[in-house]
C-alpha cells in the first residue's frame, strides 16, 4: 500500500480552532508496541491538524491550527527516547508545528482525534516500512518546510492580515506546454503570471509565484510550494491546446475526479504528463485511507473553489473576455487536489485557437484579463470572509 506524503484531517463542525490550543506534554506519550509507534497527545481542545512525512533526515510532522506551544518542551514528552529527536516551535502565524526525527522509516497507518469533554487527544500509529517505501517528500523542499528560527514579530491583532494568492504559471524547462506558431505556454503564462501579480498586490494581497523563471516545477512541488508559503487561494494559469478547434475562450476548472466531459479528460491527461517527463507519477497515489481523509478536507474547501469559480467567470464575462460555451468546469487536474486550499485552473484561452493566439500576445487584453481576475480576487474574498465569519456564530 502506498501512504501520501500529506494528509489532511479536519475535525468536523470545527473547521478553525476557537482559540489556543495548548500541549500537555506530562500526558503525552510515545510508546513502542513491538514493531510499531504510537504516539499520543493529549490536547486542551480539538483542533484541525494534518500531519506528513519528510525525508533526509526520516521526520514525522504535525502542524495544528491554534497550536501555542509556549513553555511546552516537547523533548520531554515521556517515551521520546525512541526518536532521534523531538522539537517544536511556531510554522505561521496561528499554527504550530511538532517534528519528530524517525530513527527508522515508518508509514502512518493511523491518524485519529477523539474529543473528551473540552479537550482532544490526537493518536498516531506508525508501523516500519523498507527504505524505498518511506513516503517522505523529497529533500528540496525542505528548506521552506523547516522550523524557522523563533522570532517574536509585532503584529496590530486589530490589523486583518492580507489575502495570500499563490499564482501558478503552467509548464516551463524541458515542459514547454502547448506550441503554436512559433509560441511556448509556458512563456506565455510566466509572463503572464508577472502582470497579474502586479495587478493583485495594487489590490493589496500577497502573491507567490510557483515558479519566478524558466525552470521545471513539478506538480506536487507547485501544490508544496504554496501550502508552505501559507497561500489561502491557489490559481493555475494555463492556455493548452485542443485538435479540430475543439475549444476556444477562457474556461475556470475545479476539482473533480469524476468528470466526464471529453475535453477535460485530454487536457488532465496533458497537464498529468508533464510529470511524467521528470520521472514523477502523481496517478494513483490517493490510497483508500488517505483519500477518504481527503475528501473530509475538502467538504470545507471544495465549496470555497466553487465559489471562487463562478466569480471568476462572472467577471471574465463582465469584462468582455470571450469565454468558452461552459466556463466552470470540473476536471481531475492533479495540481488541484490540494483539499486544503482553494484552488482552480484557469485555462486563459486556447494556442490552438487563431483568435485566443491573438489575445494572448496582446498587452491590452493580458491588461483586461489579469484585472478581471484580479477584481474575481477581490470579490471572493471578502464574500469568503463573511462566510468564516457566519460559520464562527
Amino acid at each position: 500500500m502506498r501512504w501520501l506524503p500529506l494528509i489532511w484531517l479536519l475535525i468536523p463542525l470545527a473547521a478553525h480552532a476557537e482559540g489556543p490550543v495548548r500541549l500537555d506534554v506530562a500526558a503525552s506519550a510515545i510508546a513502542a508496541d513491538r514493531k510499531d509507534l504510537t504516539i499520543t497527545l493529549r490536547l486542551d481542545a480539538p483542533a484541525p491538524y494534518r500531519v506528513f512525512l519528510l525525508d533526509a533526515p526520516k521526520r514525522l510532522v504535525i502542524d495544528m491550527e491554534g497550536l501555542d506551544l509556549a513553555g511546552a518542551d516537547a523533548a520531554r514528552i515521556p517515551g521520546a527516547a525512541a526518536m532521534e529527536a523531538v522539537r517544536a516551535g511556531p510554522f505561521r502565524p496561528g499554527w504550530g508545528r511538532l517534528v519528530f526525527q524517525l530513527r527508522a522509516p515508518y508509514a502512518v497507518i493511523e491518524a485519529v482525534q477523539q474529543t473528551a469533554g473540552q479537550g482532544a487527544t490526537l493518536r498516531l500509529r506508525l508501523s516500519p516500512v523498507a527504505a524505498e517505501d518511506f513516503a517522505g517528500a523529497p529533500n528540496a523542499m525542505s528548506a521552506l518546510w523547516d522550523l524557522p528560527q523563533p522570532t517574536t514579530p509585532v503584529v496590530d491583532p486589530s490589523r486583518p492580515q492580507p489575502l495570500r494568492v499563490a499564482i501558478d504559471p503552467g509548464h516551463g524547462g524541458i515542459d514547454s506546454g502547448a506550441l503554436a506558431e512559433g509560441l511556448r505556454e509556458a512563456d506565455l503564462m510566466l509572463a503572464f503570471a508577472r502582470e497579474l501579480t502586479e495587478k493583485l498586490i495594487r489590490a493589496g494581497f500577497e502573491v507567490v509565484l510557483t515558479r519566478r523563471k524558466d525552470e521545471f516545477v513539478g506538480l506536487e512541488a507547485r501544490m508544496t510550494e504554496a501550502r508552505a508559503s501559507g497561500a489561502d487561494l491557489f490559481i493555475s494559469l494555463h492556455a493548452d491546446a485542443l485538435p479540430d478547434g475543439q475549444a476556444a475562450g477562457a474556461s475556470v476548472f475545479i476539482w473533480n475526479s469524476q468528470a466526464d466531459d471529453r475535453a477535460s479528460r485530454q487536457l488532465a491527461a496533458r497537464h498529468d504528463r508533464a510529470d511524467l517527463v521528470a520521472g514523477l507519477d502523481l496517478q494513483g497515489t490517493d490510497d483508500q485511507i488517505a483519500g477518504t481523509l481527503m475528501d473530509m478536507a475538502r467538504a470545507d474547501t471544495q465549496p470555497r473553489s466553487e465559489a471562487f469559480a463562478k466569480h471568476m467567470s462572472a467577471h471574465l464575462a463582465q469584462a468582455g473576455l470571450a469565454l468558452h460555451r461552459n466556463p466552470v468546469k470540473g476536471a481531475a487536474f492533479s495540481v488541484l487536489k490540494s483539499p486544503d486550499i482553494p484552488s482552480t485552473l484557469v485555462e486563459l484561452g486556447f494556442l490552438t485557437d487563431a483568435s485566443d493566439r491573438a489575445n494572448l500576445t496582446d498587452p491590452a487584453w493580458r491588461a483586461r484579463m489579469a484585472q478581471a481576475i484580479a477584481g474575481a480576487v477581490t470579490d471572493w474574498s471578502k464574500d469568503d470572509s463573511a462566510r468564516a465569519a457566519l460559520r464562527r456564530h
